[in-house]
């Protein structure tokens, strides 16, 4: 059942596009809304506040008047997807995706629900990595098809969330004891291609593994499909899954996406001692030694994704640590200490930056070379899912509930 805090929900605004996969239209976190709340709180600018049962931290998205999450029971046994009626908070659809017959243990800081769906056209596109791949009629909730033959050992726990391409459903599938990408039909759930990575792996199967989603940009016409892997990050045509190019670093269990402007895609190497790489996108083959532009070590995070905005980069590290990177030169014109731990990734919308961080906290900043918090807003429960952005609204996921945010009038 919703609670409701504040008044209705307010109109949308329609030139923004839906919010509905990671990261939002685009897959880098940013959105053409004009206007967003700067300041919340559990009894001020909320619309609505609906308690979720089960535990994941896979992000909220966007589609339809319909806001969807993954949701999964603590021990793994029940995978399931729920839907909520985005003016009201009301619980719509709640369904129970699959029911493992074997779960593999996860790590402390992950769940069995943590990859985000997709949402488009009438349909609703879960993934919980080994455990399986499916379709959902959005207006009722009725399965449409079910494919559980990705199966990997992630020794942590699933993390990539699918994209979606045409009439094609990517998934990344990067365990520790095999590691490939796969385009599913998206009206069957048949798997069209599938592509193994072509890195040269270290000796230790741990170091195979990786959790990044791609980023679908497009470079003079054509599409690439940017996947980060284990000590290597490999450029995609998504519609066959042919590597066009690939850039060799020292880095594993990736979990940041990629983020992409003129030409040049920014990428986080990994576990342990990560480095932000700046690389060009327009080579073939093995681009190491020439496509490289620059390389940044220390404060890069290993979990939350970073955003551009301007033409600089904006990161914050797993332990709270901010920095303004110009992303041109890799110089960092900024150090920011937010506090706290952070998993989720950050968004911009109306002119500010949102970070959200464990504690339940999300800190507002003002971006610029030397950007500053202008505003720090506590809910209760955890945030591990990055928020979407609807209209002039924020939509977060705790680890307690989902909260529509927006301020009345605006």
């Amino acid at each position: 059942m919703s609670c409701i805090l504040a008044s209705a929900a307010l109109p949308l605004d329609a030139d923004v596009p839906p919010w509905n996969s990671f990261r939002g239209p685009g897959g880098q976190g940013q959105t053409t809304a004009r206007i967003l709340p700067l300041e919340w709180n559990e009894t001020n600018n909320v619309t609505w506040k609906t308690p979720v049962s089960g535990r994941g931290h896979s992000s909220p998205v966007v589609d339809d008047g319909m806001i969807w999450i993954s949701t999964a029971r603590t021990d793994g046994s029940a995978l399931g997807v729920v839907g909520l009626d985005l003016d009201s908070g009301e619980i719509r659809h709640s369904v129970t995706v699959f029911r493992p017959d074997h779960v593999e243990e996860i790590h402390s800081d992950n769940t069995y629900a943590s990859p985000t769906p997709v949402a488009a056209d009438g349909r609703v596109f879960v993934h919980f990595g080994r455990y399986g791949t499916a379709c959902l009629d959005s207006r009722t909730g009725e399965v449409l098809w079910r494919n559980d033959e990705l199966v990997i050992e992630h020794q942590g726990g699933p993390g990539s969330s699918p994209v979606l391409f045409e009439d094609l459903l990517i998934v990344t599938c990067d365990g520790a004891d095999r590691q490939f990408l796969a385009g599913l039909d998206t009206a069957t759930g048949e798997i069209r291609w599938k592509t193994d990575r072509s890195a040269p792996f270290r000796p230790n199967p741990i170091t195979h593994r990786a959790f990044a989603t791609p980023l679908l940009i497009e470079f003079e016409g054509t599409p690439q499909l940017i996947s980060p892997g284990a000590d290597q990050v490999h450029a995609y045509d998504p519609r066959t899954g042919s590597e066009i190019w690939h850039v060799r670093y020292t880095g594993f269990s990736n979990v940041p996406a990629p983020v992409y402007a003129d030409g040049v895609v920014y990428v986080c190497t990994g576990f342990f001692g990560p480095e932000l790489w700046a690389i060009r996108v327009d080579g073939s083959g093995n681009v190491t030694d020439t496509h490289v532009l620059w390389k940044l070590k220390g404060r890069v995070p290993e979990t939350p994704s970073p955003i551009l905005h301007d033409g600089f980069v904006y990161m914050v590290a797993n332990m709270g640590v901010a920095a303004c990177v110009d992303g041109t030169t890799g110089k960092r014109t900024a150090v920011l200490r937010l506090g706290g731990n952070y998993s989720a990734s950050p968004v911009s919308g109306g002119g500010h930056l949102y970070f959200c961080g464990e504690d339940g906290m999300t800190r507002v900043v003002r971006p610029g070379p030397k950007p500053r918090v202008v505003a720090s807003n506590r809910l209760a429960g955890g945030i591990f899912a990055s928020p979407a952005i609807v209209g002039n609204a924020i939509i977060i996921r705790t680890e307690e509930a989902v909260y529509r945010i927006e301020s009345p009038g605006e």
